[in-house]
């Protein structure tokens, strides 16, 4: 399972939230370049980059930061937020995102989203699948919809989409737990069956369906074993990080056990 840092990002800062609030606002670095950088340093090879600017504003904006951190380490960065047009995700690759993650725009602008899906391809567009009760939720978590949050993957997932980013908003940066029972539920329900034919005839194989990345409530390191034994492909960790509850030792230990 890979292990994926966030970095949030308001005013060029490195913050967090909780429940998407951005009345909790906390700034924990002037620098996330400086943060990104330590991360590096410990191993680390991922990083989710969230322009929460950008979700508020519904465009990009902190592509400068993005550009200063991809040009000055080689960690991997799936970015989002904002992402609205096919100028913005321009920028976004052309400042040096190696992925990028589409939430409201799936919502409210299908074609646009599965024109970047058929441009740019399943390994680079990211379906952002935030939810609270279940019922997906756009604009920053402004917003909610009422997309069912599994019917919403499944009906991607038909469409070619491979990884999923999923952020229970009840959970994000309360450092209470990941929604392990929801991850369960959708990865089982989104499995594909293939048929083989064997020498001893047919027979059906169960294989996973997509890359589900785990996001919101990672509290302690316990729980990064347990979501990659549920089958997560990856976990994005924020505040627990920043509050100490996670040190990245931890992080570079299990990164090198587990290859």
């Amino acid at each position: 399972m890979r292990i994926i840092p966030a970095i949030d990002i308001i005013e060029g800062k490195c913050v967090r939230l909780s429940k998407g609030d951005y009345d909790t606002k906390k700034v924990y670095n002037e620098s996330p370049l400086e943060v990104a950088k330590l991360f590096e340093g410990h191993g680390i090879q991922y990083l989710h980059l969230v322009d929460l600017d950008g979700a508020k504003s519904k465009h990009i904006v902190n592509h400068k930061v993005l550009e200063s951190i991809a040009s000055k380490t080689n960690l991997k960065i799936d970015f989002g937020g904002g992402l609205k047009t096919n100028e913005d995700l321009h920028i976004a690759f052309e400042s040096g995102a190696n992925q990028i993650t589409g939430g409201s725009i799936a919502v409210k602008d299908k074609t646009t989203f599965m024109g970047w899906l058929k441009n740019y391809g399943p390994e680079k567009i990211i379906l952002g699948a935030d939810a609270k009760d279940e019922k997906i939720a756009v604009s920053g978590w402004q917003e909610e919809s009422d997309q069912e949050l599994v019917p919403f993957i499944k009906s991607y997932q038909k469409k070619g989409v491979n990884y999923i980013i999923c952020t229970d908003i009840s959970k994000d940066g309360m450092l209470e737990g990941p929604s392990f029972e929801l991850y369960k539920k959708i990865l089982s329900q989104t499995k594909k069956v293939e048929t083989l034919i064997t020498g001893s005839g047919v027979e059906d194989k169960e294989v996973l369906g997509i890359k589900l990345i785990a996001s919101g409530g990672i509290s302690d390191f316990e729980e990064l074993p347990k979501l990659a034994q549920i089958g997560c492909e990856g976990t994005i960790i924020g505040k627990a990080i920043y509050e100490n509850r996670i040190s990245l030792k931890q992080l570079e230990n299990y990164i090198l056990e587990n290859g």
